[in-house]
Formats: structure tokens, sequence, C-alpha cells
């Protein structure tokens, strides 16, 4: 039982450091018809998460060199206003990221619900996206990367590097919810 119980340990482990790693590496060369920005927590008074901060200026940064001419940022108002999206795009256009180029996405609350309504967004902006760069933490571009897909033709990731302690919890938990998102399609 005790050595099941170290394997399964060591498996999940892995499966986390994988998933970390993964989302570290560079997106594929080339541009993208937007640069979708994946919701998180909003802190009290108003401020973005480390993680929503980390990932609007990975974001920006991309959009800064051209990979893309419009940037959707996600997520509906959590626990603490402004909305998700609303705290990201103020961090990209700290950043230089010109307003007009930003488009806010102020409804989902899953991963899932970012994809559907992100595609909805830029249909009715008469955005024809068939290609999106989509930037999340990066333990959480593996899954990210594979909901997307069903919305868009081709979805590539650029994950956000947070704090070591902070990756470590998400990834673990990632695993988790990759395991249920793996069950949940074969249903």
């Amino acid at each position: 039982m005790l050595i099941t119980l170290s394997g399964i340990s060591l498996a999940w482990l892995g499966a986390a450091a994988w998933l970390d790693r993964h989302g570290l590496k560079e997106p594929p060369a080339g541009d993208f018809d937007a640069i979708v920005v994946l919701g998180c927590r909003v802190a009290p008074g108003g401020r973005p998460s480390v993680s929503l901060a980390r990932r609007a200026e990975r974001a920006a940064s991309l959009s800064l060199e051209g990979r893309a001419p419009s940037v959707v940022t996600t997520g509906g108002v959590g626990e603490h206003p402004p909305s998700e999206a609303r705290a990201a795009a103020d961090v990209a256009i700290a950043r230089g990221v010109d307003p007009s180029a930003i488009l806010l996405e102020e409804r989902s609350t899953t991963t899932r619900e970012n994809a559907r309504e992100a595609r909805a967004l830029l249909e009715s902006e008469g955005v024809d996206a068939r290609r999106v760069l989509v930037v999340s933490d990066s333990y959480h571009c593996f899954r990210a990367r594979r909901i997307f897909c069903r919305h868009f033709e081709t979805v590539a990731s650029a994950g956000s590097e947070g704090p070591t302690r902070a990756r470590t919890r998400g990834a673990l938990r990632e695993v988790a919810a990759l395991a249920a998102h793996a069950t949940r399609l074969t249903r």
C-alpha cells in the first residue's frame, strides 16, 4: 500500500512539473488573429491578483511584439470588482498596449466559458479569428489549449511564470483538473 501511494505521489508530482515546464515553452513563430488572456481572481480594492497581472503582462509583451492585432481579456466579476477582463486590460494598457486593440469579454467564469465567449465576442466584432494565442499560467496552458481547440482552428499558448509556491500549488491542482477534463471527454 505504501509503495502504491508513493508511486501515485511521484506520478502526480511528475505530471505537475511537466505541465509547468510545458507551458513555459515559447509559442510558435508567426502571427495570430488574437491574443486571449484568461481571467483570474481580482484582489480586494480592484487590484489584479499576481497571476492575473502576470498573464496580462505576458500578453502585453506579445502584443507589443506584433504577434496579433487584438487582445481579448476574459473573465467576469468575481468576489471583488472590477471584472477580471477589466483588471487585465488595465495592466495591458499600462504596459503600452493600445486601448483600441483590447476587447473585453466580461461574462465568463471558467476556461470553457473563456473560450466560448471569446469566440462569440470576436465574431460580434467582425474578427475572423482562426489562429489564437492563449495566455494563462504556465501549468494551465496544456488544458486551456485543448479547450480552446473546440472553438478555434489553430490554438497556441504562452505561459506566464508566477511565484514558485503559487506555481507549485497551481500545477498540483491542475493535474486533478486535467484528469476531470479527460473524464468528461470520455463520457
